[in-house]
């Protein structure tokens, strides 16, 4: 497997393994085969590919590599849910979470080292960012769950530490390779990325994909937005709105789904309510009202039940699909936010945040 300068074929779509095959005397139905055995069979040894010519299995085992992130930790929830601690080649950790329900598989996958959007509200920002995943390192987490489970999830949620649209390239062709017919065959709308707004790579998308859409939203006005999810200072409402209304233009049954984290005291009221139906007027849309899940040193805490209760109430009488997301995988921080791997801080957050006096509340 070793071997670093070799080209690893998890980073590889189907046009990628037709042109490796080429390039290697073979042809290119022979790359779409290559494909199908390592993803849809899950078979990295060259030699038992027995349907590829030998003198191609030989260039790939002199010149190729299949470099997996290894599952060095597993942890079950009381709920069902599974944590994945996952160690790459360079020794970093991401964490992967499998939920399931009833018939549905979801794995939550993550397209970063940590994340470096800084969200207020979230464990794995807190952490800091240390790089982008490759391809492999990303489609890597669903080939490890597909082993695990025995069969492709039917959901996948690039919900997991990062942000997916600061690492454009790689995770476009990650969810190739999930939805492609000789891999995972997982439907393009069961594969969901989620987004907190980088305008320019969520308009480039939907040139690229027409995976299902998530945005981070929190708060409905900007001045709320500014403090909770920065990026929103770089790529107001007035960006992201028509953005996300122009993803799904001419799909008649698709919707954006708005994740909605409730803090207390801060976006939670029926005011807000009232502004976010505003924002959302004429938009097909599904909100997921998430509780907030705390994590150490942070000063914001979740909604009462009775005032999440009263804001979905609101919005469901305004026409929008509203949900109250269960939480799951609290109890092994897998939940939403919580996710933090082990992350070695290159932009030093923490450390200037120890040396800055603390202003008090968390919004």
């Amino acid at each position: 497997m070793g071997g670093a300068n070799r080209t690893n074929l998890l980073d590889l779509d189907r046009q990628g393994m037709e042109a490796i095959a080429v390039a290697f005397g073979a042809k290119p139905f022979h790359g779409r085969n290559l494909l199908k055995w390592i993803h849809k069979h899950g078979v990295t040894d060259f030699e038992q590919m027995t349907d590829l010519p030998k003198a191609f299995r030989q260039r790939l085992a002199e010149e190729t590599r299949i470099d997996l992130p290894e599952i060095v930790f597993e942890q079950p929830s009381l709920d069902g849910t599974t944590k994945w601690v996952l160690e790459l080649h360079d020794g970093q950790r991401i964490e992967t979470v499998y939920i399931p329900d009833g018939d549905r598989s979801t794995i939550c996958v993550s397209s970063q080292v940590g994340c470096a959007l800084d969200c207020a509200f979230c464990s794995t920002a807190q952490q800091g960012f240390n790089r982008n995943l490759t391809t492999g390192e990303i489609i890597g987490q669903v080939w490890q769950a597909t082993r695990e489970l025995g069969r492709p999830p039917t959901n996948v949620v690039m919900m997991g530490m990062g942000e997916p649209l600061a690492n454009f390239d790689a995770v476009v062709t990650a969810m190739n390779l999930m939805t492609e017919d000789l891999a995972y065959m997982i439907s393009k709308t069961r594969v969901t990325l989620s987004t907190s707004g980088i305008v320019p790579a969520l308009r480039r998308l939907k040139e690229v994909s027409d995976v299902s859409l998530a945005v981070s939203l929190h708060a409905p006005d900007n001045a709320l937005r500014d403090r909770l999810v920065p990026i929103n200072r770089k790529y107001p409402l007035e960006a992201l709105i028509p953005a996300c209304r122009d993803y799904i233009a001419g799909e008649k049954r698709r919707k954006v789904t708005w994740e909605y984290v409730m803090l207390d005291g801060v976006n939670d009221s029926i005011a807000h309510a009232k502004a976010l139906i505003r924002l959302l007027q004429g938009i097909p849309s599904k909100v997921n009202l998430i509780p907030f899940n705390p994590f150490p040193g942070t000063d914001y805490r979740t909604s009462p039940p009775d005032r999440i209760d009263a804001f979905r109430e609101r919005l469901i009488r305004a026409g929008i699909i509203t949900i109250t997301r269960k939480t799951r995988g609290d109890d092994i921080d897998a939940a939403c936010g919580q996710l933090v791997g082990r992350v070695r801080d290159r932009s030093r957050r923490q450390l200037r945040a120890a040396q800055v006096p603390s202003s008090g509340g968390g919004a």
